[in-house]
């Protein structure tokens, strides 16, 4: 397995460009992917010694086996500023804020080509990852996913989206539940990989809470915040041995009962038929795979 498999980044860790104190809590979380904000966690009166910073940053964070993002700003804004920093480090992916437009997507994949060719990087390598924090933004993502091929997955706003929707931030999350839903079945129709809303109050029991029921709904992905809560998140979206016994019965049930010629099998009270049966072989697949991280 390798973490440039979108469905196994569990862990998406959002941190500031120029805080050493986070940069280390960062490097200790074992998030499978750190991004750091060159955006709204870095002052604008740091982001220079954030952009200086990015480079032996990046390094560190490769080197502890994580996948390595930077957020840029709009390219209206200081964009292009933060690719001319970002880009000589050779970032995973370069996430997209305020996505809300192919065109947003079209033009980021241009600049990131020219800054390939004259670096001498994989062309195409680079991967655009955007983030939707804007109504438009999460309405229209299966098209603005056809915007460009790098993207390979999509990130959900939490506050940013609460405030445009006008809604009442809590930690239930209800304000933003349509969103989350809708988010996972659009980039599902798109064929790329969503990463869940981040959990953005400090309690770990609502982090994980969250997360299994992201989970639930789909989402194999979930972007953080606060470095502790990693690595509960982690294991919130890893199969636990429970689920791996209940996958490995009713597989082994369904095969024996087609080899029975018969269609189904039942499973603690539940009818295993093939898109169960594929389920389960999922999990399974999921589980082993993962297991080649600890």
């Amino acid at each position: 397995m390798t973490l440039l498999d979108p469905e196994f980044r569990r862990t998406w860790l959002f941190g500031p460009g120029a805080d050493a104190a986070a940069h280390a809590a960062m490097l200790r979380s074992g998030a499978d992917v750190v991004i750091v904000d060159f955006e709204d966690s870095t002052p604008l009166e740091r982001r220079d010694e954030a952009r200086r910073a990015i480079a032996g940053l990046l390094r560190q964070f490769r080197e502890a086996g994580a996948v390595t993002a930077v957020r840029i700003n709009s390219l209206d804004r200081d964009g292009p500023v933060d690719l001319a920093a970002a880009m000589p480090a050779r970032p995973d992916v370069i996430a997209y804020p305020m996505t809300n437009s192919v065109a947003q997507m079209q033009v980021l994949h241009g600049a990131l080509g020219q800054w390939e060719a004259r670096l001498e990087i994989g062309a195409g390598t680079t991967e655009i990852l955007p983030v939707c924090e804007t109504a438009l933004g999460v309405a229209d993502i299966r098209a603005i996913a056809a915007g460009s091929s790098r993207i390979r997955c999509a990130l959900l706003g939490a506050e940013d989206l609460a405030a445009d929707l006008c809604a009442e931030r809590q930690p239930d999350a209800l304000e933003l539940d349509y969103a989350r839903r809708r988010f996972v079945l659009e980039c599902r129709a798109a064929g790329i990989e969503p990463v869940d809303a981040p959990y953005t109050f400090s309690d770990v029991e609502g982090a994980v809470r969250e997360a299994r029921y992201a989970r639930r709904l789909g989402y194999r992905c979930k972007s953080v915040v606060c470095p502790e809560h990693t690595p509960l998140v982690n294991a919130a979206l890893t199969p636990s041995d429970e689920e791996v016994r209940r996958a490995t019965a009713m597989t082994e049930a369904f095969e024996a009962a087609r080899a029975r010629g018969e269609d189904r099998a039942l499973v603690d009270g539940l009818w295993v038929e093939v898109p169960t049966y594929r389920n389960a072989r999922r999990l399974l697949e999921r589980a082993q795979r993962l297991s080649l991280r600890k």
